[in-house]
Formats: structure tokens, sequence, C-alpha cells
């Protein structure tokens, strides 16, 4: 590790006590590298990671949810290596000093770009880059990257093997338990199949592999569709740890509350939580006590102002007020007058004014926060 024992420490325990930096100084340093917490380096704790999400997971949510969770690993959204190389597009790279950990999620299939790509995940100060072979848009299927790329475990063997030649950060893989193409006669949604494709990974120096539960149709099905209907196959998982006990597995797919997160930790190495970590951030708070610190205490009153100090400096920075608000939209769900403090947050009109005194209205219409009592989940 590139850090001394010192620094590892005070890191772990900024982590564990919710004490990220001010806004302000989180801005002022955003790629700084840091290492993963103190429990998941020396301990082996169980990894609590949440899901790279297209339209939510960007810095501000990921600012939003660190309050929630110390110590998980946070992801981006999927970045292409195309936006970053022919765009130019580096401000998608930036991010708050308090995310960390954090994983930059790339989406590619070139390995010499993907490589490139790699080395400025590093150079901006990620703790971890993955590529992505689970998504099954039709967008990203006509980029040739995605959950089609399960069809070419040795393409994706060789972006494992480049881009660990260009950076000394972890590269791990993202992937679906198969796919099945319309109008191919080909099978990729087999357990046999399956596991030749991590047989590749492993072979090619891949040593953490985050798998969502259940195939992906492509060219049947959309993207919704393919988060639920495709039944969930958990157990293609534990046959997978079992014939590569030294791969890091982290289950992803259809974990939504506690019974459903601790099942899979009887052999998993991890989780990582989609959707409910967004409409249920509270849900993040649950499982941060259970899996990391016993004695965490979520404070939501604390939560939502540092959130406001944060959404101020960027309103600020030139950031328009929806793209931050949209984020809080679920915080509170299962609160008394969580529905009215929605309405207001969603006034498209008051909005584009990028008042900030709405948000401290849309509080109001909330009963208090402060009765809190350790960590709740109140679904809704």
């Amino acid at each position: 590790m590139r850090q001394s024992y010192n620094r590892l420490l005070n890191c772990s325990q900024e982590l564990l006590t919710g004490s990220c930096p001010s806004p302000h100084e989180a801005l002022d340093s955003p790629h700084t590298k840091r290492t993963y917490c103190l429990s998941t380096v020396l301990h082996k704790a169980k990894i609590l990671a949440t899901a790279p999400m297209m339209a939510w997971t960007d810095k501000h949510c990921r600012f939003l949810l660190r309050q929630y969770t110390p110590s998980s690993l946070l992801f981006t959204e999927m970045v292409t290596t195309g936006a970053l190389l022919h765009g130019k597009q580096l401000h998608l790279l930036e991010f708050n000093e308090c995310e960390h950990p954090v994983a930059l999620q790339l989406g590619g299939n070139d390995p010499i770009a993907m490589a490139e790509c790699a080395a400025m995940a590093e150079e901006f100060g990620y703790d971890e880059v993955n590529i992505n072979v689970g998504c099954p848009s039709d967008r990203v299927q006509k980029g040739t990257f995605g959950a089609c790329l399960m069809r070419e475990p040795e393409l994706v063997a060789a972006c494992v093997k480049s881009m660990q030649a260009s950076c000394s950060i972890p590269v791990t893989v993202k992937s679906r338990t198969g796919i099945i193409v319309k109008g191919s006669a080909d099978t990729f949604d087999d357990l046999d199949f399956l596991m030749r494709f991590v047989d590749t990974l492993v072979d090619a120096g891949c040593s953490r592999l985050y798998l969502h539960a259940r195939i992906a149709v492509l060219g049947g099905l959309s993207p919704a569709q393919n988060r639920d209907i495709p039944p969930l196959t958990p157990a293609k998982g534990e046959a997978i740890k079992l014939r590569h006990p030294q791969l890091e597995l982290i289950l992803n797919g259809g974990i939504t509350d506690m019974t459903a997160a601790t099942a899979p930790l009887t052999w998993a190495d991890g989780i990582m939580i989609g959707r409910a970590a967004y409409h249920q951030p509270r849900f993040l708070s649950q499982l941060e006590q259970h899996l990391y610190n016993g004695d965490f205490q979520l404070d939501e009153y604390h939560v939502f102002h540092r959130y406001v100090d944060y959404m101020a400096t960027q309103l600020d920075a030139g950031v328009r007020l929806n793209v931050l608000t949209k984020h809080l939209l679920h915080c509170f769900n299962g609160r008394p007058g969580a529905r009215r403090f929605r309405q207001i947050l969603s006034d498209a009109k008051r909005l584009k004014t990028n008042d900030l005194n709405l948000v401290h209205e849309a509080l109001s219409a909330l009963g208090p926060l402060q009765d809190q009592p350790g960590v709740r989940l109140n679904a809704g």
C-alpha cells in the first residue's frame, strides 16, 4: 500500500465516524488518493458496494450516499472510453474527497482505450476501476460493450490484462450470469458457459467479480425488464465461489431488505445494492451498522443539512438546482410529510430559479428528524 499504517488508520476512522470533509474541503482536493477503510483492508470484512446506475450515481448522489454509509464502496455511473478519450469529458471523473472508497466503472471494448482510461482513473485518485459487462441497454449494445461482451470472454480478459498493465489500482469486472441473444442459436446462459467465462477472467488476473445474479435478455427485454423478469439465480454465484475460492465475489440483484442482504454473506465476499440504495438510503445505514460499526447512528437532520451546505457550493459553481434536488426525493420515504416533501422539490417552475429556500421549505413539510434512536428503516 502506498499509504502508511497511520494514514490508513486515520482514513478508516474518518469513514467509520462519518467525519467527511466539508464541501469546500472536498472540492478543493477531489483527486487525493486514499485507500479502502481499515475494516476491509486488514480484517477482510464483507464488502458493501452501491451499484453504478446511469443518470443516478453522479458525484452529487455519491456525496449524499456517503453521509448514510461511511464505509461502503461507491460506484460512479458508467463512463465510456469514448467520452473520456474523444469527447474529452473529463468532468465525468470528478469526485469529492469524502467519496472514498470510490470506483470508476468504464464502458468499452478496446483493450488499449480501456488501459488509457484505467490510467486516468488512477491519476484522478480512484480506488478501483471496473469493466461493465452487464448493462443490457440497446445503446450500450450498439457500442458493443456491456452485457453483450459476455459473448467474448477473451476480449474481456484482454481488457483486464491491458488495464492492469497501465495502473496499480484493482481492475474488476461486473457481469450478469449469462445472456440470451435474440436470433442467436448459441448458448450463453447456462452454468457451463458462466464457468468458462469466469475461468477466463481469473486466468487473466481478475481477482474480484461483481455478479448480477440474473441473465440479460438482449433484444427482447428493456433494461427495466431485465432488472426484474429474469429470475435471480444466486446459486450460480455460490458455484463460482466454490470453484474459485480466491476470487472475491460480490453479489448483486434483488437485495432490498436485511434478509436478502445477509443471506448470501454466508458464502459471498460482499453485496452490491442497486436501486434500493437510491430509493431507501437508510437501508445503507442499516447495513453500515450491521457490517462495520454496531454503534453507528444515523442523524437524518445532519445528513440533510450537510447536503444543503454542499448544494450551496455547487450552485455557486454553476450546477442547476434540479440536478441536486433529485437525489433528495427518496431520502425520507415512509416519514410523515414525505409526499409533500417530494412535491415541493418537484416544482419545475421554482427549481428553475435556483432558489435554495425551496429545499428548506420542503424540509418544513416533514416531522422532526432528531427523534432517531439508532438506525431505522421505513419503507414507502
